[in-house]
């Protein structure tokens, strides 16, 4: 349905407050929808669902969407599409790939990304990798998924660079080569920042401390390993917190080699102290 103006905003904002405002799992999102509601007047029709779209889109991420919220959102992305917004393109798209808004559809979220990477929006070039290593539409396709990735890293993405590592690390389309691997997940970890951090973090941490435990590309060091999964712990449970449910598998297979690498120091790389008589 289109928003064509702010009476008609207005209406459907009361409509999705009060339905959301029976739920206690929506705090993020009720706050805001009352808080734009409250200005409404201040921005346009465009303003104010570009500041919907972004509060709303992740907000209470531990939940599905509330079904209102979803319609609005979609609604709102519709608009945005008719209107060219490439954002608006990849936005869509991302609601059917998570399913958050009701319908999980990797056809109809790679026909939006294609659409925005089309319109030169590199997040939906990022996710169009990922359709393909993964395999989301039919068969796995690697020589796809690594030209999206490495568009998307060109353009500054750090999830597409150490995916691209993640192809020389496993010998995906191009050669295996552990020092490249090596090389592309270190470059991630200088590029980091206090922005990026919380959103990518774990991911690098979590490469860099295999190829430490496994020797992969650089000299094996335990104590590298264990410092590097454990700020990966931290940094996954709070994706998880926050409703990120695709780092589950990761966090796991943190903790798998965690407990491998304490187990590897206590016997390879503590010394005996028994001559010290201490026993408490």
């Amino acid at each position: 349905m289109k928003i064509e103006s702010i009476e008609a905003l207005a209406k459907r904002l009361d409509e999705v407050i009060d339905a959301v405002s029976k739920d206690q799992r929506y705090v993020e999102s009720h706050e805001t929808l009352t808080d734009i509601r409250e200005e409404l007047d201040i921005y346009d029709i465009d303003e104010n669902k570009e500041h919907l779209s972004m509060g709303l889109h992740n907000a209470d991420g531990a939940y599905p969407m509330h079904p209102d919220v979803a319609r609005l959102l979609i609604d709102i992305y519709e608009d945005g599409i008719e209107n060219e917004s490439a954002d608006a393109m990849c936005d869509l798209g991302s609601l059917y790939y998570t399913g958050r808004a009701g319908e999980q559809n990797y056809e109809k979220a790679a026909y939006y990304y294609d659409m925005a990477d089309k319109a030169g929006n590199r997040q939906a070039t990022e996710n169009l990798g990922y359709i393909y290593y993964y395999g989301r539409i039919g068969q796995k396709d690697y020589e796809k998924a690594f030209k999206y990735f490495v568009k998307g890293a060109l353009d500054g993405h750090l999830r597409s660079l150490y995916k691209v590592g993640d192809f020389y690390k496993n010998g995906y389309y191009v050669e295996k080569d552990p020092k490249e691997a090596f090389r592309i997940y270190n470059h991630c970890g200088e590029m980091l920042t206090e922005e990026s951090g919380p959103l990518v973090g774990a991911d690098v941490y979590m490469r860099l401390g295999d190829c430490f435990y496994e020797g992969f590309g650089v000299e094996k060091d335990l104590l590298v390993a264990q410092r590097l999964m454990s700020s990966a712990e931290g940094m996954f449970y709070q994706r998880l917190i926050e409703g990120d449910f695709y780092q589950k598998r990761n966090l796991e297979h943190v903790l798998d080699v965690l407990a491998k690498i304490r187990k590897e120091i206590s016997t390879e790389v503590l010394p005996d102290l028994s001559w010290a008589g201490y026993n408490e």
